[in-house]
């Protein structure tokens, strides 16, 4: 095992260095100070495609209305597909992180709409599993010149919000759901 002062496997205090008594929560017997294991916020986007294929109205109902999706260049799940998105940072809102985001990312400015929810989830890091708390919103590119960054997607595709493939991860498969039924699908 790997000591560690922070996170599920914390195993010594991060302010004295003490050995901790037991998994997170949990309280030093040394300095007192409490050890808690909380779900760090992110941000991801559902950004929906303002110009369906051949001109057609956009209807949720329909294959044609679709999002964006990323495939991912990096561990954790390389290769599969994912929404745009990332951890928010130290007192970052997270409607300011997913418009950060999406400049990192993208390349592009968007328009930022609707909050579709909070997802608790999991992401791996550093040889932990980190509990998230996953915040998705609603999306739309204000250029279609997307450069992606390489070292976060290897490629882009549009895919139907009715009818998307398996993502990268369960938050972004159930908030693709909920702007399907958000949006009267």
């Amino acid at each position: 095992m790997i000591p560690r002062g922070y996170g599920p496997g914390a195993s010594f205090c991060p302010r004295c260095a003490a050995a901790l008594p037991g998994p997170a929560p949990t309280t030093c017997a040394r300095c007192r100070y409490q050890l808690f294991v909380n779900a760090r916020p992110t941000v991801g986007l559902v950004i929906l495609d303002r110009d369906p294929p051949d001109g057609a109205v956009a209807e949720p109902s329909r294959p044609d209305l679709r999002f964006l999706a990323l495939r991912r260049a990096a561990e954790p799940m390389r290769g599969r597909w994912e929404t745009p998105g990332g951890f928010c940072d130290g007192f970052e809102h997270p409607a300011e992180a997913a418009v950060r985001e999406a400049r990192e990312e993208l390349g592009v400015s968007i328009t930022l709409g609707d909050h579709l929810g909070m997802y608790v989830g999991s992401y791996e890091f550093q040889d932990e599993i980190l509990p998230v708390l996953d915040n998705f919103y609603l999306a739309t590119l204000d250029d279609p010149h997307v450069v992606l960054d390489p070292a976060e997607s290897a490629e882009l595709s549009w895919f139907s919000l009715v009818d998307p493939p398996p993502l990268a991860f369960a938050t972004m498969d159930a908030a693709v759901r909920d702007a399907v039924r958000r949006l009267g699908g």
